[in-house]
């Protein structure tokens, strides 16, 4: 599955391939969202909606 379709993606499955990208292939997420090219704010926010936090510090959310 694709992160471009983030915004329809079961927000644990998200979860998971997110935070294995930044710490496989991205270092944060703020180059993952522009490799991607896709909203940061509303990538979050879905993540957020379920519960998890974009810890800067630890590069992940939580």
């Amino acid at each position: 599955m694709n992160l471009e379709q983030f915004e329809s993606m079961d927000p644990v499955i998200l979860l998971s391939m997110v935070n294995m990208k930044i710490r496989d292939e991205f270092g944060d997420l703020d180059n993952l969202v522009k490799f991607y090219d896709i909203d940061k704010a509303k990538l979050v926010k879905k993540l957020s909606d379920a519960g998890f936090d974009y810890l800067v510090e630890a590069k992940q959310f939580r």
